[in-house]
């Protein structure tokens, strides 16, 4: 089936090149005004030489819509299109009988390589790793389900001078103190980095155990798998506990590319691109400046011989383009690491890695205390990622045990989701919370109120064979359903139009790469549910308006479940 727009755009077009001599894009959209408005006459007035309500009533006129709409003109030229109920009734009926609810699965899938979270070794998550965690989910989620191929990455920090260090109090505390067990990992590294700032032969050992790192020690090496595994296993319990799809083999760490490093420095040494600059060797890529105006170096190898951040993203971008495929590849990272991407981008793309592959960097905002600043414990400390989802989980289970997990999680993720990515916003449990409002739990609490209404009808002939969030039809063909649909009061015009915009939010979010559309479609059609729920009654009415009814019903909990899903927020069946 097709979205709607594009229904009306199909129409809209052919009448518009009856003006203009080419095909032109109507840009249809929802409206205030009516089901649906397209501004383009404002658009093409001035190269046709007429006023935009002139070309706007000569679209009108021009327009063959059948029994799909009615047009009218308003303003200065905008056309108002109002979706007739046979039309109505088609798409519905198709959107009911298609498992997946109208979404078509690309023509053209690609290979898309996201990286997200990526937290480091002997660190515990903290609130800033969220964001960047349940965005990347969404996304996976997103382009699966649209039919992309899609391969995760986590970037883990496993490598480099930190843990000479940590592995140097590993070997100090010996390995069976239980400092490395989950939920101690913070204070283990805290320690280790007192211990390198106050003594120095305890420094002077952990250069030496670098050295022995990256030389291969076998013994070193032993110790450091140890604590990355332990890491992982520490990584994975939060991956759990927030219900996205990563797993331990989506884990790639920076020591993956250590062997990588030395090749990325011939190579752009090779194309010419190395140059010396305070004994580091860097790349400055065109475009980049730094305060005065000078020319912005990507510190590739440092001056003690050291390589940078930048030749481990250069070795991962260039594995990612040419070893995984990549047609496109995503990096959710907040919007501080925008210049660096961009310039990692830069330099990739003049050694040709890029040629036909697509990179993008999906920045977000910060999470914010209560006091417009950065989110903080009390004792001003970084707040501990599963502290703060245990906190969330506790609150929900105050008023309902049995959902506690569901609700409290999926505030908290749709919180971040629901707000578009750039902005900052405020984490407030209590607004999270709340069953009223822009949040998960309303969503959720819908989603059971329409499957409540479903079960309760019992065995009625329709509603018996109602598939609920499960991706099977079972409730006969389109013909069928849109012939037996009885859209007649606003109420339930209103929950049609919203439910039918959920293929185009869904196709949005893979698009445009921003989750807030989604959570701003599922909240509209919780709304209208709402509105629907309290406004017509659903057992009560008479033969034909119930059976008609309930498939509103039906596709109110499918559509919520499914979006739900996408955003990584389980949909209960009970609230």
């Amino acid at each position: 089936m097709s979205t709607v727009e594009s229904l009306l755009s199909a129409h809209l077009s052919a009448a518009f090149s009856t003006l203009t001599g080419v095909m032109s894009d109507p840009q249809v959209h929802r409206s205030a005004r009516a089901d649906f408005q397209s501004n383009a006459a404002l658009a093409l007035a001035p190269a046709l030489g007429l006023s935009s309500r002139e070309v706007a009533t000569a679209v009108v006129t021009a327009a063959d819509l059948g029994d799909v709409a009615t047009a009218s003109v308003s303003g200065p030229g905008f056309i108002n299109l109002t979706l007739l109920p046979p039309a109505l009734n088609r798409l519905l009926g198709a959107m009911a009988a298609d498992p997946r609810l109208g979404v078509p699965l690309v023509s053209a899938p690609e290979t898309v390589v996201i990286d997200y979270s990526g937290p480091n070794v002997a660190k515990e998550m903290h609130v800033g790793h969220l964001r960047s965690t349940i965005i990347g989910d969404c996304l996976l989620r997103v382009l699966r389900f649209t039919g992309h191929n899609v391969i995760p990455v986590s970037h883990i920090g496993d490598w480099g001078t930190p843990f000479g260090m940590l592995l140097e109090r590993l070997v100090e505390i010996g390995e069976d103190s239980g400092s490395l067990s989950i939920g101690d990992l913070d204070a283990f590294y805290k320690a280790a980095r007192h211990r390198f700032d106050t003594d120095p032969d305890f420094a002077d050992r952990s250069r030496q155990r670098v050295v022995l790192l990256q030389g291969g020690d076998p013994e070193t090496l032993r110790l450091w798998k140890l604590l990355t595994s332990e890491s992982a296993r520490y990584f994975m319990a939060v991956n759990s506990r927030l219900s996205v799809l990563l797993t331990p083999s989506d884990f790639v760490g920076e020591s993956f590319y250590n062997d990588q490093l030395a090749s990325i420095v011939s190579e752009l040494d090779s194309k010419g691109l190395l140059r010396q600059s305070s004994g580091a060797q860097c790349v400055f890529p065109p475009g980049f400046t730094g305060r005065y105006g000078e020319p912005f170096p990507l510190i590739v190898r440092k001056s003690d011989g050291g390589f940078g951040y930048a030749a481990t993203d250069l070795a991962a971008i260039r594995h990612r383009a040419l070893v995984l495929g990549g047609q496109r590849v995503l990096y959710v990272l907040g919007t501080p690491q925008s210049q660096h991407l961009e310039m990692v981008f830069a330099v990739a793309r003049q050694m040709g890695w890029l040629d036909g592959v697509a990179v993008k960097h999906v920045g977000f905002g910060s999470i914010l205390g209560e006091d417009g600043k950065m989110l903080k414990s009390r004792r001003g400390k970084s707040v501990k990622l599963i502290d703060l989802l245990d906190e969330a989980v506790a609150r929900a289970g105050e008023v309902n045990p049995s959902t506690a997990t569901a609700v409290g999680i999926g505030a908290v993720k749709y919180a971040d989701l629901s707000s578009a990515m750039v902005k900052d916003y405020v984490f407030d449990l209590e607004r999270m919370l709340s069953l009223h409002g822009n949040t998960s739990v309303y969503l959720q609490y819908t989603h059971a109120r329409a499957l409540r209404v479903i079960h309760r009808a019992g065995t009625s002939p329709r509603s018996s064979d109602l598939a609920i969030a499960d991706g099977q039809p079972g409730i006969g063909s389109p013909d069928a359903i849109a012939g037996g649909l009885r859209i007649e009061t606003p109420q339930e015009r209103a929950l049609a139009l919203a439910l039918l915009a959920f293929p185009g939010a869904v196709q949005a979010v893979a698009a445009e790469l921003e989750p807030h559309r989604l959570a701003g479609l599922l909240r509209d059609v919780a709304v209208a549910f709402t509105r629907f729920y309290e406004d017509c009654p659903v057992l009560n009415a008479e033969p034909g308006i119930r059976e008609s009814r309930l498939v509103l019903c039906d596709l109110t909990a499918r559509v919520l479940a499914q979006g739900l899903y996408l955003l990584g927020i389980e949909a209960p069946e009970r609230m």
